[in-house]
């Protein structure tokens, strides 16, 4: 019966050496829970990385060749930790044509690209595991495939992205603007050199496409989310939000609709007593709906080298317990079902609406909006040569709402639009 699984890892960087130094401090437990000594012995390096000390000081072999990995027998599992979708995507299937188990972090890749890995993972009879390519070190996706076998989950959402949540915890809770925001971001290494993953949503919204994977087993792609960012979000919307008892958030959300889905990302307003409206700064936060739990949220670091080298080390332990028990190779979520999306008449929302206007005020928008069946729950505004209105609304579908947003075009300008969640 097999003992020992070798492993070789693409990439000694942050997460990379932080992968081996969670190994090497847990490689007892895990011998006790899975039976196996596991070891990482090969290492995959930059030509001009300096990592000999490193490597020497924890028994692996460096290389630069691609092929001394993935074509050596005696390797059991590939860690793939250099980021990025090329080259990772032909790195990870040449590990999985030469019959290695892969382990990933990359949210980018497998949102994009996932279902093609899997179908060439179960071609060879490997496993693909990638439990940290989301909210880092919350070990939300096996949860999803244990703890709610039983279940039928209708909402999952979640603060998903810890760069934007720090930069709205500063807007909200110093007064910063949003440009000083993302300057701090920055400087704490939170946010990379160009931000737009981030601040426009589209790190998120990877997210949310493997979350909608594993909550409902349909298969979405980015062109089948609506993605808002919060680029140039106004400190007053942060502030007149708060009044209203709200908090803004960027908030990535799957609801199930009867058999359909619909999946979008984007700033939205969070109930001051709700859960998700205590994540600070950049710590994640998964909030769940189901009909047999209820509620329930998972909470933590969304990023990091310690949090995210735990979960990918998670993963390998679970390789090497289905390795020791002979259990033919599992992929991370066996769910599939055919991709339904909710039609906008039945996609219902209640909505933040910030409007500029010399005509509108607040006694007139009312009976704007009634026009189309869409009442107002609160309202705002500030008078001046333009005026500046802000409402929620009550719950509206999308055809409502595209109604709405074409007759405000007529009298003024939508500065901004967004959900407004439920408590």
């Amino acid at each position: 019966m097999k003992d020992h699984l070798r492993i070789g890892i693409l990439g000694l960087g942050v997460v990379g050496s932080g992968t081996v130094k969670v190994l090497a401090a847990q490689r007892a437990k895990i011998k006790e829970q899975t039976g196996m000594n596991v070891s990482i012995v090969k290492a995959l390096v930059r030509p001009a990385e300096d990592k000999k000390q490193f490597a020497d000081e924890h028994g692996i072999e460096l290389t630069s060749e691609l092929a001394d990995i993935v074509e050596d027998t005696t390797l059991d599992v590939i860690i793939e930790l250099i980021g990025k979708v090329h080259p990772a995507k032909e790195f990870i299937t040449k590990a999985l044509e030469n019959g290695k188990h892969v382990v990933t972090a990359n949210k980018d890749l497998i949102a994009q690209h996932g279902v093609e890995l899997v179908d060439i993972a179960k071609a060879n009879n490997v496993s693909l595991f990638y439990e940290a390519s989301v909210a880092g070190g919350i070990p939300i996706l096996r949860t999803l495939t244990t703890n709610y076998l039983a279940d039928d989950i209708t909402n999952i959402r979640g603060i998903v992205n810890g760069t934007t949540n720090y930069m709205l915890t500063k807007m909200l809770e110093n007064g910063t603007s949003y440009e000083d925001a993302l300057t701090q971001a920055q400087e704490l290494g939170f946010a990379e050199s160009d931000p737009t993953n981030d601040v426009d949503g589209i790190d998120a919204a990877y997210k949310m496409v493997i979350l909608t994977q594993f909550a409902y087993g349909m298969d979405v792609t980015l062109d089948d989310l609506e993605i808002q960012g919060i680029r140039g979000l106004s400190d007053k919307d942060v502030l007149q939000a708060q009044k209203f008892g709200y908090e803004i958030k960027l908030i990535g959300e799957s609801v199930k609709t009867n058999d359909s889905i619909s999946v979008s990302v984007g700033p939205a307003l969070v109930p001051q007593t709700h859960p998700l409206a205590s994540i600070k700064n950049e710590f994640n936060g998964v909030f769940i709906n189901s009909t047999g739990i209820d509620q329930s949220m998972f909470y933590g670091p969304g990023a990091g080298s310690l949090p995210t080298a735990t979960s990918v080390i998670s993963d390998v332990a679970a390789i090497a317990k289905n390795i020791r028990l002979g259990i033919a190779a599992p992929q991370f979520n066996e769910y599939r079902r055919s991709l339904q999306l909710t039609a906008p008449e039945a996609n219902y929302a209640k909505y933040y609406l910030a409007i500029t206007s010399a005509e509108l005020t607040a006694e007139v928008l009312p009976a704007l909006l009634a026009s189309e069946d869409v009442q107002v729950s609160e309202i705002a505004q500030e008078i001046g040569e333009i005026n500046r209105i802000t409402v929620i609304t009550e719950k509206m579908n999308r055809l409502q709402l595209a109604a709405i947003e074409a007759t405000i075009a007529k009298h003024g300008t939508l500065e901004r639009r967004m959900r407004v969640m439920e408590a």
